[in-house]
C-alpha cells in the first residue's frame, strides 16, 4: 500500500505542532525568575550548596547584585538563615526603559547536619557568592574511642 505525501505530512504537520506546544509548556514553567507565578517557590534563592569538609561546613550562596550590607546572616546551633534585599534601582540621574529586576526581599533557612561553632564562622561575599566556613562544635566532632 502506497501512502500520498500528503498524509505524510499532515501527520508530520501534526507532530511539529505537538512539538512546538510541548516546548512553550516547559518554557513556562522555566520562567522561575517571575517570582509572582504559582509555581515558582519562595524558598528557592539564593541557591545554596552545602558541603561537609571534615571538621567545617561549606556553604556557598549565589547572590547576585546583592551587596554586602543588604544581607543578613543568622546562625544559632544547626539552624542557618540568610536574608537581604535585591534592589535593582537605577542611579539617579538615569532613565529606566525597561525594568525586570525587581527590588524584593528574600529570606532562606537551613536545618545544618550538625551543631555550629556560631564565634568561628567566617564568611564573605565576591563575585555574587556568598562563601561561608562554619566550624563544627566539638560535640558533633567524631571521637576516636579507646578499647580497653
Amino acid at each position: 500500500m502506497m501512502t500520498r505525501w500528503s498524509d505524510l505530512n499532515q501527520v508530520l504537520g501534526a507532530m511539529d505542532l505537538f512539538r512546538t506546544r510541548m516546548n512553550n509548556v516547559f518554557n513556562e514553567f522555566d520562567r522561575s525568575h517571575q517570582s509572582d507565578l504559582p509555581w515558582t517557590g519562595n524558598g528557592s534563592f539564593p541557591r545554596t550548596n552545602l558541603t561537609d569538609t571534615g571538621d567545617n561546613l561549606e556553604v556557598i550562596a549565589e547572590v547576585p547584585g546583592v551587596a554586602r550590607e543588604d544581607l543578613n546572616v543568622k546562625i544559632q546551633g544547626n539552624y542557618l538563615e540568610i536574608s537581604g534585599q535585591c534592589a535593582s534601582d537605577a542611579p539617579e540621574g538615569y532613565t529606566v526603559h525597561r525594568t525586570e529586576r525587581k527590588k524584593t526581599s528574600f529570606s532562606r533557612s537551613f536545618t545544618l547536619p550538625y551543631d555550629v561553632d556560631a564565634d568561628k564562622v567566617q564568611a564573605n561575599i565576591k563575585d555574587g557568592l556568598l562563601k561561608m566556613i562554619l566550624p563544627k562544635s566539638e560535640k558533633a566532632k567524631p571521637r576516636q574511642i579507646s578499647i580497653n
